[in-house]
């Protein structure tokens, strides 16, 4: 992103404020928000390892939720970092470049994280819809391909926003009532004309919004409908329940989501504190669920944590218990002054 080019303010820094109104309790709320970062990057890596290790758990559906737990893990990083320097040290400033930079990944990932969820909908709808047609229309290969035109998707749509901007003068005023450099709090630090930037952004917010959510819709009604044909209550039973925990997951984002927009636009009455703690939630509430639901919701997944788990405590257990009965032999040894250490470094050996 290095390249963009500031023509009116290349060496200008913008100020950070964190969340007006609440500057006494930074402390506070900055333990919420180092919590739930450590949660959703051990949550989302516990994910990427188990599923990375498991040649079992290597098929469409699972490669779909390690797409997911990557834009879950980029999500928070870019943001939470410079809140929590903020919030403890006080690093408020952030350059014009820096400001961009981060606008144009957290917008990305955003987009990259819907359309995930698009294709893990369509993944369910061929799952229940299609079942012996389900691995030749989704394959491995297919999800890859999807997955990077997804990522070309976003880039490709997000990429005019921070060119837009760059072009524009900023006012003297820098200040940004934020932790965060999101598209519509750029747009007030900008004195000149960002009519286009303007209908730029509210067009593709309707674009990305309006037809991921139209199509993810589609495909759970064809689900729904699919599924109450199924005479059998037990397969009735199934079929549901491969589609709960997608249900969970998009809840958990365009929820926030939702809230997010409408205070924006109708909330004028609202402290601007909670339009920002809104925005925060946004961006560290779902990377923390995700992998939450998907263990607790998914048997398989489930299952596989929990052997990793048990085996990595198990082996501690079995390397403490060694060292310990070695410990106990040596102890007990008797033997001639400056042979103890050849014979403990003989047995450490094997």
């Amino acid at each position: 992103m290095a390249p963009f080019n500031f023509t009116h303010s290349d060496a200008s820094t913008f100020i950070l404020m964190g969340i007006p109104g609440l500057e006494a309790a930074h402390i506070w709320i900055s333990i919420p928000f180092f919590t739930f970062y450590i949660i959703s990057l051990l949550g989302n890596f516990m994910v990427l390892c188990v599923v990375g290790k498991e040649q079992t758990l290597q098929k469409p559906m699972y490669l779909l939720l390690c797409m997911l737990a990557l834009t879950d893990i980029a999500t928070p990083t870019f943001v939470v970092p410079k809140a929590l320097g903020i919030f403890w040290f006080n690093l408020k400033g952030i350059t014009v470049t820096g400001c961009l930079t981060q606008m144009f990944f957290l917008h990305t990932i955003s987009v990259m994280h819907s359309s995930t969820l698009v294709t893990m909908a369509f993944d369910r709808y061929v799952a229940v819809c299609n079942p012996l047609r389900y691995a030749t229309i989704l394959s491995n290969a297919q999800i890859a391909k999807l997955g990077l035109a997804g990522l070309i998707r976003a880039v490709l749509f997000i990429l005019p926003l921070p060119l837009l901007l760059s072009q524009q003068p900023f006012c003297a005023n820098r200040i940004i009532p934020h932790t965060q450099c999101e598209h519509i709090a750029l747009e007030k630090m900008v004195c000149g004309h960002i009519r286009v930037s303007r209908i730029y952004g509210s067009v593709l917010m309707f674009i990305i919004i309006g037809f991921d959510l139209m199509f993810i819709a589609l495909s759970y009604g064809l689900i729904i409908r699919a599924v109450l044909r199924i005479s059998s209550h037990k397969a009735h039973q199934k079929a549901l329940n491969t589609c709960t925990t997608h249900i969970c997951v998009m809840l958990t984002y365009y929820t926030p989501t939702f809230f997010s927009i409408l205070t924006h636009h109708f909330g004028q009455g609202i402290a601007p504190y909670v339009h920002i703690i809104l925005a925060d939630l946004y961006l560290l509430i779902p990377p923390m669920l995700n992998p939450i639901i998907y263990g607790v919701k998914t048997k398989e997944l489930r299952d596989k944590v929990v052997k990793y788990t048990c085996r990595s405590s198990a082996d501690t257990k079995f390397t403490q218990s060694s060292a310990d009965t070695r410990d106990d032999i040596f102890s007990g040894l008797q033997c001639p002054s400056g042979n103890c250490q050849i014979v403990r470094e003989h047995v450490n050996q094997h």
